[in-house]
């Protein structure tokens, strides 16, 4: 069984990410694994009702691409039990704004997971936008990929995590003392 990271730590990954095939065309629900799956958006948005037919609440995720709208799953936050956002290339950072958005203006709180070319590099970058879960680049090792957490003391900027940039949290101490 693959492995993630979750909340900081390495946990054994019980989803299944359905992918549209090669020629660009959606499964068939009935032809969806057994146990928990994160499905496109695209499927979600066709098959909404057979899914929720055929799979709990809890076995239903869904994954957003980076040109999709976070605004067309707002409705359904309460209908899955978790979000994952795709990054089909390491250099694609659209998916840190759609993180910012369904946690930020959507006020999305389950778990938000980032799954494609996710990389050690991105992880700490990941959860100041509001990723709680990661699905590591299948040949980089796992447990290395936790130290990136470590590797910054100091934020500067504001973020999902810290919303009050450096300079702000300073005068703030400054006033206090």
């Amino acid at each position: 069984m693959t492995q993630i990271i979750k909340n900081r730590a390495v946990v054994e990954d019980n989803w299944t990410v359905v992918r549209a095939g090669e020629d660009g065309a959606l499964p068939d629900v009935a032809a969806l694994p057994a146990g928990k799956v994160v499905v496109p958006l695209a499927l979600w948005q066709v098959g909404r009702e057979a899914l929720l037919a055929a799979k709990s609440r809890d076995e239903l995720g869904v994954w957003l691409a980076p040109d999709s709208e976070p605004a067309d799953l707002a409705a359904d936050f309460g209908r899955v039990a978790l979000i994952a956002v795709d990054f089909p290339v390491f250099r694609d950072g659209r998916g840190y704004s759609t993180a910012r958005l369904l946690r930020e203006r959507y006020g999305y709180k389950g778990e938000l997971r980032a799954i494609g070319d996710v990389l050690r590099d991105q992880l700490l970058y990941l959860e100041r936008c509001g990723f709680d879960a990661y699905a590591v680049r299948a040949d980089k090792d796992i447990h290395d990929a936790l130290k990136a957490f470590g590797e910054f003391t100091v934020k500067y900027q504001g973020a999902y995590d810290e919303p009050a940039p450096l300079f702000r949290r300073r005068a703030a101490q400054g006033a206090a003392a």
